[in-house]
């Protein structure tokens, strides 16, 4: 690629971080005769204090009412962005959530050779001292909206009358991910009618098939950006993890020794503020109608 060319992706990739679109999936996993259920995923905001359009467009995605928010992580891309994160949110701290972080909820990104991307998962190497960000103070402000922590937790919520078991991992990618098993209630638990619906940050497959194999209805995932950088009419070229690059945004079907679960993986809203470019893939936030069965 000559330098003009260079410059021309570089400007196009750049232009296109901020072309924010919804993705809409309908999901059959909810019993037979089920009323809808609207589930809202958020993944990879990489917030940045001064990002008004991406601030304006999440609130907006408020007036889409959903009935639950999923946020699997990697909200931050900078030590002071918590609170505009957290106010560009407000609108959608409203309505029920649950969430799990990712590093970059953790640890703020660094600079490193772009040409790195392409040369796998970016956890292969040790990082270089690492900056610490208020996570505390993030997960303090969800909490206070109400939503719901399922960092290596477990928990069941009602909607509209049915059970809903949720259980989530720390990030796979820091290799934090320990199993909480699913909710358990009375005797008669498993019984009842009840769908349930693991949320993870990064999807490595040993995470997909543990959950696949204990009945997962539905994963959700991010982390992936679904490749940030993509050949239109092929894709992604990497997802930055051990997922095939197939599957590095979109719903699929995860299956693991004769099981299988629903898998939505989201392409990310944002960017790691040293590489702010996307190129043949838009940032999306995803809005799933789970339905009944046929």
């Amino acid at each position: 690629m000559g330098a003009t060319a260079g410059v021309a992706a570089a400007a196009y990739g750049w232009w296109e971080k901020d072309q924010f679109r919804l993705r809409e999936e309908t999901v059959q996993i909810l019993p037979k005769g089920s009323s809808p259920i609207r589930v809202l995923h958020l993944s990879d905001i990489h917030f940045v204090p001064g990002q008004s359009r991406k601030a304006a467009w999440l609130a907006s995605l408020a007036e889409l009412y959903p009935d639950l928010v999923v946020n699997t992580g990697d909200n931050l891309s900078h030590v002071d962005g918590v609170a505009p994160l957290l106010e560009a949110l407000g609108p959608l701290l409203r309505f029920p959530g649950v969430f799990v972080p990712g590093s970059n909820d953790y640890y703020a990104p660094v600079a490193r050779n772009p040409a790195s991307y392409l040369l796998g998962p970016s956890n292969r190497r040790p990082l270089p001292d690492r900056i610490e960000l208020d996570w505390q103070e993030l997960f303090g402000g969800f909490g206070a909206a109400g939503w719901i922590n399922l960092t290596n937790r477990s928990q069941s919520v009602i909607f509209d009358r049915l059970r809903f078991d949720f259980s989530g991992v720390d990030d796979p990618h820091l290799k934090r991910e320990q199993y909480a098993d699913w909710p358990r209630g009375s005797s008669g638990h498993d019984r009842e009618p009840h769908v349930k619906v693991a949320v993870i940050h990064a999807p490595y497959q040993r995470v997909l098939d543990h959950f696949t194999d204990t009945g997962a209805d539905l994963i959700l995932a991010g982390h992936t950006h679904g490749g940030q950088i993509c050949l239109p009419g092929y894709g992604a070229l990497v997802s930055n993890c051990d997922l095939p690059t197939w599957r590095a945004k979109g719903l699929t079907k995860w299956e693991h020794a004769g099981n299988w679960a629903q898998l939505n993986v989201s392409g990310g809203i944002g960017t790691s503020r040293f590489a702010p470019i996307r190129i043949a893939c838009r940032p999306e936030a995803v809005l799933l109608t789970l339905t009944g069965r046929p």
